[in-house]
């Protein structure tokens, strides 16, 4: 199994985990003389079956991660390095995004007496660098999913 398949696995767990957990805490509680829609001891027994298969999972992904190089040279980064740069740059980028918009904002004034309102930064330059970084952001993870195509996962 390639890596990327292995990841797409992982996220159907993570919702079919999430949709049981609905399900069960929904069915919980009934009107006295009603029935359950469904049994939540058996979505219980289903939950925790996931639950294994994510636990048999996730150690093999990450130490697919820690083991493949994001390239062919030996000082590329290991994939957990790279999914760690990616991290960084949408924290960067979301800040860049939320700075630009905020001095970007044009003040209501209803009279030319009322104080005018300046960006200290201009939002031209606050968006300029939020390009170059989104730039960067969409190469690396360019490079991310080629390389977990092209990736066995570990046993």
């Amino acid at each position: 199994m390639k890596l990327a398949e292995a990841l797409i696995e992982r996220a159907d767990l993570q919702k079919r985990a999430a949709q049981l957990t609905q399900r069960i805490t929904s069915n919980l509680q009934i009107q006295e003389g009603e029935e359950a829609s469904e049994d939540p001891r058996a979505l219980i027994v289903e939950y925790m079956g996931v639950v294994d298969a994510l636990g048999a999972l996730l150690p093999r992904i990450h130490r697919t991660n820690l083991g493949t190089r994001l390239g062919l040279l030996p000082e590329a980064p290991s994939l957990t390095e790279a999914l760690t740069e990616r991290d960084m740059l949408d924290l960067r980028l979301n800040m860049l995004r939320l700075a630009a918009d905020a001095a970007s904002l044009k003040q209501q004034r209803y009279s030319k007496s009322e104080l005018r309102t300046v960006a200290v930064i201009p939002a031209r330059e606050l968006q300029a660098q939020a390009d170059a970084l989104a730039r960067q952001r969409r190469e690396l993870e360019t490079r991310i999913q080629q390389t977990n195509w092209l990736t066995e996962l570990a046993d």
